[in-house]
This record gives structure tokens, sequence and C-alpha cells, in this order.
């Protein structure tokens, strides 16, 4: 269909007196520009009626498929507003991949990346006095896809409706940025081999509240959780990917087998961790290594990491087997170190040699 969107500004956006009011404290996830971009898609005719519009709900039948087969894939990002008042993004690229990978997985029809990044390059544009311009602050963008067509039957849909929202927001984190301490759930599991783990789809996010109720009611900001096979080793929390770091520098994760979501914040660290000089190993890590690792002092730092979040460091692990904490249970200097780099990387604090950044405004 090519990379055409039809505009239509919506004719009664917020006041800039309420907008600067609601940039002050956004929060998180909770306040939302003025537009919306909208693509559709059938089968035999592909994706058509590219339109950026006024954001408002989106109708649908009782009987469309996403409310009963959960067919539905997203994505999450962010705009950065840079010192010279411009706007970029960062990986975003490897997050229009991954929307294609997300759709195989779940039987949609896969959106084309120049698609993708166009439905960001249009929304951004139009609603980008939305960004806020306070440290740590970004717009955060959520592309995704539902299945649309009307009908009850297990099979994939033949329609679809791909939509991209903005929400301009500070930290994840109340607080700034402190160690967490994590719930290693025993009962739930995220994903089996040959499930949906490295889908970022609605289900899989689904599944971890239940856990993650759990986990506050234990005391802990998060929850870990365990491989479906063996119980015990660490697949992922319920949204961040984990690292630990050894007493030589060594940075260990687990492997992508399929269960848990390749982050881009994981993979940007290992690039640059790697800058470093540090080794890298992908490979199971079970909660028996990462206890005694702790308790023995080869564990020194461990940190989750993901788009909202960025680089969060892990204090304290609970769990029915009895609790442990990472050295002192601060922030470690290898945590640090890897979170203020990429964080300058993406507001264009520093220099990006790997060509992570691209600039829209």
């Amino acid at each position: 269909m090519g990379d055409q969107f039809e505009i239509h500004p919506n004719p009664h956006p917020v006041a800039r007196a309420e907008r600067e009011a609601l940039l002050a404290n956004p929060g998180f996830g909770r306040v939302f520009t003025d537009h919306m971009v909208t693509i559709k898609y059938a089968e035999g005719k592909g994706w058509y009626d590219a339109r950026v519009e006024a954001r408002g709900p989106l109708p649908l039948d009782p009987a469309t498929a996403v409310l009963h087969y959960a067919q539905e894939i997203f994505e999450g990002l962010k705009a950065y507003q840079l010192a010279d008042g411009g706007v970029s993004l960062f990986r975003a690229d490897a997050n229009a991949a991954r929307f294609v990978d997300s759709a195989q997985r779940m039987a949609m029809a896969p959106l084309p990346p120049e698609l993708f990044l166009g439905a960001i390059r249009e929304l951004v544009t139009i609603d980008r006095d939305w960004i806020p311009g306070t440290e740590e602050a970004s717009l955060y963008l959520r592309p995704f896809q539902i299945a649309s067509e009307v009908f009850l039957g297990v099979r994939p849909a033949k329609e679809y409706i791909f939509c991209v929202i903005a929400s301009p927001v500070g930290a994840y984190f109340t607080g700034g940025v402190k160690p967490v301490s994590l719930w290693v759930s025993s009962e739930y599991t995220r994903a089996a081999p040959g499930g949906t783990g490295a889908a970022k789809c609605g289900g899989n996010y689904a599944a971890s509240l239940a856990p993650m109720v759990e986990a506050a009611e234990k005391g802990c900001d998060q929850v870990v959780f365990l491989d479906a096979v063996e119980r015990k080793y660490v697949d992922e929390l319920g949204g961040m990917n984990v690292f630990l770091v050894l007493d030589d520098g060594t940075l260990v994760t687990p492997p992508l087998t399929g269960t848990i979501l390749p982050g881009i914040t994981r993979d940007s660290l290992m690039t640059l961790a790697r800058a470093d000089g540090r080794a890298i190993e992908e490979r199971p890590i079970s909660m028996d290594e990462w206890r005694e690792g702790a308790l023995s002092g080869r564990v020194v730092e461990s940190f989750a990491c993901g788009t909202a979040a960025v680089v969060t460091p892990i204090g304290t692990i609970r769990s029915e087997a009895g609790d442990f904490t990472i050295a002192d249970g601060g922030t470690g200097p290898v945590t640090d170190s890897l979170r203020k780099r990429i964080l300058d990387i993406q507001w264009g604090r520093a220099a990006d040699p790997y060509g992570w950044t691209s600039r829209l405004l």
C-alpha cells in the first residue's frame, strides 16, 4: 500500500496549559496524547486505510476474535527529547523486526517494518508537544495489533487492526532508581518450551499477574519465574530480562531458548559490556547457583532490564527456601555504569557507534 497516511488532526486537542500540567508529573502509562495511528488488514487485500486520527475508542463487535482467542501482540519503545530540541528513537528497527516475529508466532498477518516505522514517525510528529523535556521522562509508544474479524471459531483471523498510541512517562518505578526485591514463584511459570514465551503477546503478561500479586503480598516489587520443566532455572521477571555480574566481571544471563523475550535492552547491554571487554555467558542459571553465588561473593551484582525501566538493580531475593541479598543490597558499579551508558546514548548525550538512534525531528 506504500507508506501513505491520511492525517486527520484532533479537532479538540488538550489545551496547552492542561497538557503542561499533565507533563509535570505524568507517572507511567496513565496520560495519553491527542492522536493515534490505525491501519487495517484484510485477507486478499493486505494492509490498507493507514491514518492518523484523534485518539478514541475502537469499535469492537462482541464476537471480535481477539476477545475470544487472544490473537494480540504489542511492542514498547520511547521517543526522546534531545538537548537541541530534536527528537530521536532507540533501535526502533529492532522493535519492528520483533513485531513481525511475534505476529508469525501468533499466526497473525505480519506488518511490514516500513509501515511500523512510518506509523511511529507520524504519531511522534503530530504529538511532539507531548514529549517531556525533563530528565528520565520520555514519550512511551505502544504499537499493538489485534484480530478484528467478527467470528467464533478456533482459527487464525482474516482481519486485523494495527494501532499506535503514545503516553508521556516518567520513571517506571516511583521514587527513582533503587534496588528491587524479587519473589521466586514456586507455583507459577511464565512460559514453556514450544509456547509463546518469545512472543510479545498479552497472554504472557496476563499469566504473570497472579504471581505478581503473590509477590506483592510477600513484600516484593517483582516476581522471578523459573523454567516450566525442572522448576530450577531462572527464566525472567514479570516483564524484564535478568543478568548476574560475577566477581571477575563476567555477565551471565539466561539463553534465548524460546521461553523468554529477546529483549532489545538486553541485547544492547550485552553489546556495551563486550565493548568494555567483559565476557558474556548466555547459559542456564539455577536458583541454587544464584543463591550460593550471592552467599559466597561469587555473584556481586544482579540487575533486570527492559524498555520501561531500562536497568534496575536487584537487591534481595525471597522464596519459600529462604531469602538472600546480593552483596550489600545496593546498586553495583557495573549496573550503574551500564545504565548510565545506555541512557546517555538514548538521550543523545554520548556518541552512538552502533547506529542505534534515529533522529525523527
